[in-house]
């Protein structure tokens, strides 16, 4: 029997900096049944590796450093603060996969869930600080060992772990949905999701039949906008689909465990295909 499974709609940094563009994706993952809306929250003089801030990058916004860039699409506290209001009078709960400390400060004034991204489960320092702010903490296993996983694990005690394959786009080969039940069996007392990286919907729908209660895609207004992640994202019409597709299988396997029972509508075709 299936309980319902938590649908997060990752905007991540494809709103590029403008809030209006984040609005109209939180606007459409409320209206697609998400119950999460998520974002990345960077403080990027922190995030950004001294190798590579000052290199130039071709931008919408002209030829900027990386670090400009980077602050570019970076919301302020007051945007956040924002974005929290309006998702709430959306009926969505918005968060956000927090890179550093000050980013952590800020979004647990406004939010009592966090996510930590599969290339921080190394910082275990990270984990812990944020672990100690949220009611809810989530984490990401990709790129990542079965020890690695464990001393993030042991060391933030997350409520949620998430299966993840890291490459953008994510070759169907490579996912290893089946991992998703090796980590039911080894935390059992832990929500196991996943989070999927790869084109198209099937192998997410996979992914929630054989137990990931918690299922995490990228989205985007188009897939033709500027921006790293957009190709490997879910437009509208495809998020819309990807709700239906997992409320569809919820429904599909409502029904507990027993011996089988003749439905309704099959006792009433009974009556005209058997003598």
């Amino acid at each position: 029997m299936y309980t319902k499974t938590n649908i997060i709609a990752e905007i991540g940094i494809n709103h590029n900096g403008d809030i209006d563009i984040c609005k109209k994706l939180i606007d459409i993952s409320s209206a697609a049944g998400c119950d999460f809306v998520k974002i990345q929250k960077r403080t990027p003089e922190l995030c950004i590796p001294d190798s590579q801030k000052y290199k130039i990058r071709s931008t919408p916004w002209g030829e900027l450093t990386y670090l400009d860039y980077k602050k570019k699409i970076e919301f302020n506290e007051t945007q956040i603060k924002e974005l929290v209001e309006y998702s709430n009078n959306k009926n969505i709960i918005f968060f956000a996969s927090v890179w550093d400390k000050p980013s952590v400060d800020i979004m647990s004034k406004y939010t009592s869930i966090a996510k930590i991204a599969s290339a921080l489960i190394t910082d275990l320092e990270l984990c812990e600080y944020t672990r100690n702010k949220f009611d809810k903490l989530i984490i990401s296993t990709g790129m990542s060992t079965e020890e690695e996983i464990e001393k993030c694990i042991y060391s933030c005690n997350p409520d949620v772990i998430m299966h993840t394959n890291s490459s953008y786009p994510s070759p169907i080969e490579e996912l290893n949905l089946n991992y998703i039940k090796w980590l039911k069996n080894k935390w059992p007392q832990k929500d196991i999701g996943y989070s999927g990286h790869e084109y198209g919907l099937v192998t997410t729908f996979a992914a929630t039949a054989i137990g990931a209660s918690w299922i995490e895609r990228h989205i985007t207004l188009d897939h033709s906008m500027w921006g790293s992640d957009h190709l490997s994202s879910l437009e509208p019409s495809g998020l819309f689909k990807l709700v239906k597709g997992i409320r569809d299988i919820e429904n599909s396997c409502s029904q507990d465990i027993a011996k089988r029972r003749v439905s309704h509508l099959e006792n009433i075709k009974k009556e005209s295909l058997r003598k």
